[in-house]
């Protein structure tokens, strides 16, 4: 049955990560009676890849929908890292309001900058939420005037600056308009969702069908799934349609028409206008594609999203080691992966390098480029991964390139050290806060080369308490060259297994990055030297045995404990002449030119350059 667009609710949750989106919509979702009461339901019930329940992110958009009352209401969970902003960008077109989430202690943050900007630029109705105020340092007022302040500056109309705030605790499933008042539902929420946010517009004399595709999505049993709101007319089952695209108009005809009950697909035989449709039928949907009539074609403005800063190259792995651990090694079928995930992901670029073994990746940050790699890891995949490089651009014969803006919150003892090392990276620091309990707030402007390696150090220099965001910030004038990692690596000579002995013998050159027992090759780095050049090492070094005995027999060697880096901390550490080398078990950092003679060749002919 087609539903009365006047009883349709189409709303995101946008806000800055980690501030309680899922756990809102999992509480929405849950009270408003979609469960019996006896039912079993996961926790973050909109995390459904592996990876967003290990890191508590949300990556990619989700949809839902449930009932409230005689209402039925749409809902999608955004991301909230600024390196998803693509998934926000395409999906906010699906909906007519927006929940703008903010915790009650860290206030607005870069990415709610961001989510804020787009939402308000496509006239969405947004409603206020301060979230988390059960926080022990929650400053719930100030916050509130700091979320005024940032739609005062992001130029909101004046109906968008006329608004009452509600306040909750995501996790208990409680909101209120007083914070002193507790509740113990949501149901304040529920009003004014269907209160204040308008009914989808449709035009009622329009008779044309329009879906514009913002989400993709796969059935093993009718093929690739096209997600978008239908702005105008009805779709059946049986349909015939036209799928106009950036090549061209394709005809097909509809095999399967699904609607969302609560986070699944459920079948239907016709959607009417203002609703959320999944369509069936051809298998080469792309996001920006317009779904419409066969009669009279009437195609949308396709999505457009900002352009991505920062590029790695994915090449076959070629190591001595390639081909034991993954299934999915060659360069056809990386290429493959990479071309598949180019059709869900709007804000990912792919180019062509000179070698038919390397591909050029291009995204919004390290993050989601760390992300797609570990996705491809799981999946059977073996690869090598360059070091983040900024893209460039000329201007008036002007160099540009990208800047960030970065807020971060730390204790008032780091203040120091952390505005040291982003003035070294070319940093500005265009304000400073006390935020009271001992911790101050910095925001600075900074080139985007300048954080490419910085996250871990900073985490180093804070010891793990500090909170660090950023936000694409437009692009201005080169900067000049940015000092980057200074120590150098301790480089295997040799392949083997390493031993206790060799690395007790090692371990006072450096910090280490592998443990006894595990397996090396020739020109793999073992661990960061404490001086600036390079180190060959053997690790595989084992003990001579005599029958006589010697004066150390009896010396105990200890290893100190090594803190191993994942895939992140490996992209970040990494120089221009290392890569990581990413297979379904292993995280490996190696030279880019395994062969030693070859590698003091070429450090040679790179200094004659210079």
């Amino acid at each position: 049955m087609v539903m009365n667009p006047e009883k349709i609710r189409n709303i995101a949750i946008i806000a800055h990560v980690d501030h309680g989106k899922t756990t809102l919509v999992d509480h929405l979702i849950k009270q408003a009676g979609t469960f019996r009461d006896n039912e079993q339901v996961a926790e973050r019930l909109m995390d459904s890849m592996d990876l967003e329940r290990e890191r508590g992110i949300t990556i990619a958009a989700k949809n839902a929908s449930f009932r409230y009352k005689d209402y039925k209401i749409n809902i999608v969970d955004t991301p909230g890292h600024s390196d998803f902003g693509g998934e926000v960008e395409r999906v906010l077109n699906m909906v007519d309001g927006a929940i703008l989430l903010c915790d009650a202690s860290e206030g607005p943050l870069p990415q709610t900058r961001f989510v804020l900007r787009k939402a308000l630029e496509q006239n969405l109705k947004v409603l206020v939420c301060i979230n988390k105020i059960d926080r022990s340092d929650a400053r719930a007022d100030e916050v509130l005037n700091e979320v005024f302040d940032l739609m005062v500056d992001l130029d909101a109309p004046n109906e968008a600056l006329d608004f009452q705030p509600v306040y909750a605790i995501a996790r208990e499933g409680m909101a209120t308009l007083d914070p002193k008042v507790k509740t113990n539902s949501l149901e304040v929420l529920y009003e004014k969702i269907i209160n204040e946010v308008p009914p989808p517009k449709v035009d009622k004399e329009e008779t044309s069908l329009q879906i514009m595709v913002s989400n993709l999505s796969y059935s093993s049993f009718v093929g690739r799934l096209a997600i978008g709101r239908v702005r105008a007319g009805k779709v059946k089952v049986g349909d015939e349609l036209v799928c106009a695209q950036e090549g061209g108009n394709k005809k097909f005809k509809v095999t399967a028409l699904y609607q969302y009950e609560v986070n699944a697909p459920a079948p239907v035989n016709e959607i009417g206008a203002g609703d959320i449709a999944i369509v069936a039928g051809l298998e080469d949907f792309q996001i920006g594609d317009t779904l419409t009539s066969v009669a009279s074609p009437k195609p949308l403005p396709r999505i457009r999203v900002e352009e991505p800063t920062v590029a790695m190259i994915f090449s076959v792995n070629d190591g001595p080691f390639a081909g034991r651990d993954g299934k999915k090694v060659t360069s056809r079928q990386i290429l493959e992966r990479l071309e598949r995930e180019l059709l869900s992901n709007v804000a990912i670029r792919l180019e062509k390098t000179p070698s038919n073994e390397a591909f050029k990746v291009i995204g919004r940050g390290e993050l989601q480029l760390g992300v797609l790699i570990e996705q491809m890891r799981r999946e059977g995949f073996e690869l090598l991964a360059s070091k983040p490089q900024v893209l460039f651009k000329e201007e008036n014969g002007q160099k540009k390139e990208p800047f960030e803006l970065v807020v971060i919150d730390v204790a008032d003892a780091y203040v120091g050290v952390v505005t040291e090392k982003l003035g070294i990276r070319k940093g500005v620091m265009t304000n400073m806060m006390s935020k009271g309990s001992g911790r101050t707030r910095l925001e600075f402007r900074i080139p985007a080369r300048g954080l490419i390696g910085y996250r871990s150090e900073f985490m180093t220099d804070t010891r793990g308490t500090g909170l660090l965001n950023t936000q694409f910030d437009g692009w201005d004038d080169f900067r000049g060259e940015i000092v980057a990692r200074r120590n150098g690596s301790m480089i295997s000579d040799r392949q083997g297994v390493t031993t206790a002995y060799a690395l007790f013998n090692l371990q006072e050159r450096g910090r280490l990055l592998v443990d006894a027992g595990v397996e090396v090759y020739g020109g793999m780095i073992i661990g960061e030297h404490a001086k600036e050049n390079d180190l060959e090492v053997n690790a595989v070094r084992e003990k001579k045995l005599t029958n006589v005995r010697s004066s150390g027999a009896e010396e105990k060697m200890t290893l100190i404990p090594i803190q191993k880096m994942g895939l992140d901390q490996a992209i970040e550490w990494i120089t221009d002449d290392d890569l990581v080398e990413a297979t379904p078990n292993f995280i490996r950092i190696r030279c880019r030119e395994l062969d030693p003679h070859k590698r003091k060749r070429n450090a040679a002919a790179a200094s004659a350059e210079d």
